[in-house]
């Protein structure tokens, strides 16, 4: 005949058996679900990226970048000596 310790003690083992396990079967389903997470959130800012730079390339085909406002005056640019020098020969 089995003991109350040694029925307490099965009942235990078994508990913590299960336990294990479930914890385990949920960790598992986490982790995939983590990798999924992790893998459309980088399909989704490479869609971005992808986005933005087909619409940089169609300004710049289209011609309709803005100006922009350059601190150096062309007048002034070192290399406009150069140039000017070889339109004259």
């Amino acid at each position: 005949m089995v003991g109350r310790f040694e029925r307490n003690k099965d009942l235990l083992q078994t508990a913590v058996e299960s336990t294990a396990t479930h914890v385990g079967r949920i960790a598992t389903i986490i982790t995939g679900a983590v990798v999924e997470i992790t893998r459309e959130i980088g399909d989704l800012v490479a869609d971005g990226v992808e986005m933005r730079e087909a619409a940089k390339k169609a300004e710049i085909d289209e011609g309709d970048l803005p100006e922009i406002d350059s601190p150096i005056d062309p007048e002034d640019h070192p290399g406009r000596d150069f140039w000017a020098k070889r339109e004259k020969n």
